[in-house]
């Protein structure tokens, strides 16, 4: 399991630990397929992992992630984006295909 996360997203995680977590907090991530990106996620910081979470240390951060997400995080670069139109972790899948890549048929 190889992904990416940005410097952008790494410090938004660790300032969801400093603010709802102790020491030995996790940060969990569930993701599953879908949206237009390809991948829908579920956070939320707590102590302990879920029962087939595997707790991933990354830069000193402690993931907690489920098997399914393991698997759809494969390649996968997590980012942090603040704008007017979303706020929050946004998932860059080189193996998405997103919705408005469908072209029109010639005739």
């Amino acid at each position: 399991m190889t992904f990416t996360i940005t410097p952008a997203a790494e410090r938004f995680i660790r300032l969801m630990l400093r603010a709802d977590g102790g020491p030995k907090s996790g940060f969990r991530l569930a993701v599953s397929p879908g949206g237009c990106a390809g991948l829908n996620a579920e956070m939320n910081v707590t102590t302990t992992p879920e029962p087939g979470d595997a707790v991933v240390d990354y830069n000193g951060l402690r993931l907690f992630l489920p098997a399914e997400s393991r698997l759809l995080l494969d390649g996968v670069t997590i980012d942090f984006r603040d704008s007017a139109a979303q706020t929050g972790l946004v998932f860059h899948d080189p193996k998405a295909i997103s919705c408005g890549s469908v072209g029109a048929l010639a005739h």
